[in-house]
């Protein structure tokens, strides 16, 4: 059997006997041996710059399902705080921001910026080092406009102020956007470079923006980061995930150069076989909410999907990230119900 993993074969836009499964927020949250490590870091931030707690977190899930895939243990706010702005997590609240600062001063720091995320860099390191040959490993970013909603609103919201943001002040957002573009771009080179073998770059508030906006604020971005990393030599392949877009994702398909796109919920059978049909990879679109519901509801949606997506390139993911009260059993039932493994036995004790 081949080495190569399935996860990257599937990027290659190769059809298998059965899609690679990985799930988006994977690592933690829903274990209780994540939420045993979490007690020992003193805060959050400082958890996703300790490479050996983050190592730890991101193979948690490796050892208890037979996943296709580690997603690295890191945060989408990380690139903020190593911009200049201050970046903290409340307790059951989220995160929170201070002041945006001049975008001009974080436009000199750009270049600068990788090298305070150097402890993800060695946490992908670590994490290869460990995980079978099989097995793939990515590394991600947040998208430009989704961490820019962050930057400008101090909190996660219903970003109104950001969307307003948007249209009052176009040329300073803009403005924002390239100093991200650019420092994200720079971090998934390096993120490349430390053993991520893909790339994936999480949009979270695609939703409810005007064909228009789209195009702009989020097409735009995207494809610039993949040109940049490109332009840097890196050959591994990328997945984009414009959560919420509706619609507009075949768009985002067709003029973003990524291997694979991300589709949320409510994505339809259709919308995903027409970006397979146009030499794309999908990945997702299983409801986080039912994931954690269970049931014959959830064995009757996996076998859905596998149907509709899998006479093409499909990688079985969810449509956002799992919820932290999601029983462990569900993820397992899930997991081997696509691997044909099964699971219990390998649940860590």
């Amino acid at each position: 059997m081949s080495e190569t993993p399935r996860l990257l074969r599937a990027l290659a836009g190769e059809t298998l006997d059965r899609p690679p499964v990985w799930f988006m927020r994977q690592a933690g949250r829903s274990l209780p041996e994540y939420l045993e490590l979490r007690t020992r870091a003193k805060d959050f931030i400082s958890f996703c710059h300790n490479p050996e707690m983050a190592a730890e977190a991101t193979l948690q899930p490796m050892r208890r399902f037979p996943m296709d895939a580690a997603i690295v243990f890191a945060d989408i706010l990380l690139i903020p705080g190593a911009l200049g702005q201050e970046v903290w997590f409340e307790a059951g609240e989220g995160p929170r921001l201070g002041e945006l600062p001049d975008i001009a001063r974080m436009a000199d720091a750009v270049e600068g910026s990788t090298a305070k995320l150097s402890a993800i860099g060695e946490t992908l390191a670590r994490v290869r080092a460990e995980l079978e040959p099989e097995r793939a490993l990515i590394g991600f970013a947040g998208a430009p406009w989704t961490v820019a909603t962050y930057m400008i609103e101090g909190r996660g919201s219903q970003r109104e102020m950001a969307r307003t943001f948007a249209y009052e002040q176009p040329e300073k957002l803009d403005a924002l956007l390239q100093v991200l573009v650019d420092s994200t771009a720079r971090y998934l080179v390096m993120q490349a470079k430390s053993g991520a073998q893909a790339l994936q770059i999480f949009e979270s508030w695609a939703e409810g923006l005007a064909e228009d906006v789209f195009e702009r604020i989020v097409i735009r971005p995207h494809r610039a980061i993949v040109e940049q990393v490109r332009a840097a030599g890196v050959t591994a392949p990328f997945i984009g995930f414009p959560r919420g877009a509706g619609a507009l994702v075949e768009n985002y398909a067709k003029a973003v150069p990524v291997q694979g796109v991300g589709l949320d919920t409510q994505a339809s059978a259709a919308m995903g076989q027409r970006i397979q049909a146009g030499g794309k990879t999908i990945q997702g679109a299983l409801d986080n909410l039912l994931l954690r519901a269970g049931g014959p509801a959830l064995d009757a949606r996996v076998d859905a999907l596998l149907e509709q997506w899998g006479g093409g390139p499909y990688i079985f993911n969810l449509g956002h990230g799992v919820i932290p009260d999601t029983p462990i059993a569900n993820i397992a039932r899930v997991v081997s119900r696509v691997t044909g493994k099964p699971v219990k036995a390998m649940a860590a004790e």
